[in-house]
């Protein structure tokens, strides 16, 4: 019987038990120890499972284990064999404002595993308790925020955005202070890596050479293999942000707090803390409780992903042989960035209104229908999935706003072939409404976990009519809008 390790514990705290079969294949771990800081996660107290992830516990190669194994491992308070468990460190640019050192506040890298495809995927528990970088906090996380997290995170997956994913979901059994006492609970994520945009900034800005290499050695040989040298690694990153964003946007998701520490070089969603989705269309929504300014509003997110992408290429420029004659180059490669992330605009929305291959005309064909969602304070999902069902005018104040946009639009649809398969595929009928993700959260609290299952099993097909599930297509009425969104922190 093999050793388990019990968490927060050293030396002889092992004890014979039968634990859960993962297997790790530990990478970050390897490098220099400047880029994490060890440490177990701290146990909780009555740990119990909410959430598995089954298909995805399979794909990663996870045995099948009883919930009270489960719920012991991914709150932390049982570590598997071979997990090397770490906290990352990085920095980043919050609201614009560099922070010379961040990281892995109340999340621990738990280890690696080769899924059944082939690929890396980090497993991180979050809220797993205080690490060096926790800057006085208490490293945990309340229900609300990790509900949230594995709601949006899978329903993204289910609408094929890159995200890392939710495995697991724990309670607790204890109490976390916010503005009041709120149950406890862990995440576990999974993604390619959690290797951001800040990791690189913070051994840039320390002049560490050694570590700064290490790291970028490691992104290339496990993101872009084929990449020939930090140049070629900023152009690859550019280019899946810049797909990334626009995506987000054809979906109407609002990530909220779009810091470079949020900013992935795997070209994964990653960090859903006030994040949320437009109802009624309107370009500069922002829902975010801390964005006062509106910096991460809707329509913001694609400049400010080219201002991210600055940074990265500023944090990229001492791995240069000369980094001075690197400036002009990379600075074309991020002013050519705008062009690349329209077209990809284009080529989305084009989509949704059943066009293939966009001509010219079409993107002012999708503008003046957003301008006419605008107007006419139309919803979003409701208005796009609309179009394929017949109902799309029905969401319109002024429905002869839609009918002089439609007849347009429907001349033009005459040149296309099956432009009702591509809008199926384009328009979800189904997102994480803002307001059922509050219901959810708010009747798991109260201890009725019913909403949340029904909503994240709705969700795992957003593209499909789903009749008995129709409340939760429904756009929310006044009483039930959602005005804000709040970090989880």
């Amino acid at each position: 019987m093999a050793p388990l390790r019990v968490a927060g514990r050293r030396g002889d705290a092992y004890l014979p038990a039968m634990t859960l079969s993962i297997p790790f294949d530990n990478s970050y771990a390897a490098l220099p120890d400047a880029l994490y800081s060890r440490l177990d996660p701290t146990p909780v107290a009555r740990p119990e499972l909410m959430a598995w992830n089954a298909p995805l516990g399979d794909a990663l190669g996870i045995a099948r284990a009883d919930d009270a194994t489960l719920a012991r491992v991914f709150s932390g308070s049982e570590v598997p064999r071979g997990a090397a468990p770490l906290a990352q460190i990085y920095a980043g640019h919050q609201f614009g404002q560099f922070n010379p050192q961040l990281g892995d506040g109340r999340a621990l890298l738990l280890g690696e595993v080769i899924d059944r495809t082939g690929r890396r995927r980090d497993i991180q528990l979050k809220g797993s308790g205080p690490t060096p970088y926790s800057r006085m906090g208490d490293g945990r996380a309340w229900l609300g925020p990790v509900l949230r997290e594995y709601l949006v995170s899978e329903a993204m997956h289910a609408m094929g955005v890159p995200t890392t994913r939710a495995l697991a979901a724990v309670r607790t059994g204890e109490t976390v202070l916010r503005e009041a006492p709120l149950p406890g609970a862990v995440l576990t994520r999974v993604a390619s890596s959690h290797i951001r945009v800040g990791t690189f900034q913070i051994f840039a800005a320390r002049r560490d050479a050694t570590a700064l290499e290490a790291l970028y050695a490691h992104t290339v040989e496990r993101h872009y293999p084929d990449a020939t040298d930090p140049g070629d690694l900023l152009d690859r990153v550019i280019a899946r942000q810049a797909a990334l964003v626009a995506q987000w946007m054809s979906v109407g998701f609002i990530h909220g707090v779009m810091n470079t520490d949020n900013t992935t070089l795997s070209g994964e969603t990653i960090d859903y803390g006030p994040c949320a989705f437009l109802d009624a269309y309107h370009p500069d929504t922002v829902f975010s409780s801390i964005d006062r300014f509106g910096r991460y509003g809707y329509a913001n997110q694609a400049d400010v992903i080219v201002w991210n992408m600055a940074q990265l290429a500023t944090a990229l420029l001492p791995l240069m042989p000369d980094p001075e004659a690197a400036v002009e180059p990379f600075t074309r490669q991020v002013h050519a960035m705008p062009d690349r992330i329209r077209a990809e605009w284009e080529r989305r929305f084009a989509a949704k209104i059943g066009i293939a291959e966009p001509l010219a005309g079409d993107a002012a064909l999708v503008t003046d229908l957003l301008t006419r969602m605008q107007a006419n304070q139309a919803d979003f999902t409701t208005t796009f999935r609309g179009l394929l069902t017949g109902t799309a005018r029905d969401a319109f104040t002024d429905r002869s706003a839609f009918d002089d946009w439609a007849t347009g639009w429907r001349a033009r649809l005459a040149d296309e072939d099956a432009p009702e398969d591509l809008m199926a595929r384009s328009n979800p009928a189904f997102i994480p409404r803002n307001h059922r993700i509050e219901e959810a959260i708010t009747a798991a609290v109260a201890g009725d976990d019913a909403p949340f299952h029904r909503l994240r099993e709705v969700l795992a097909r957003p593209y499909e009519d789903q009749p008995e599930a129709a409340d939760l297509a429904r756009t929310p009425l006044p009483e039930e809008r959602v005005a804000a969104t709040f970090c989880g922190t």
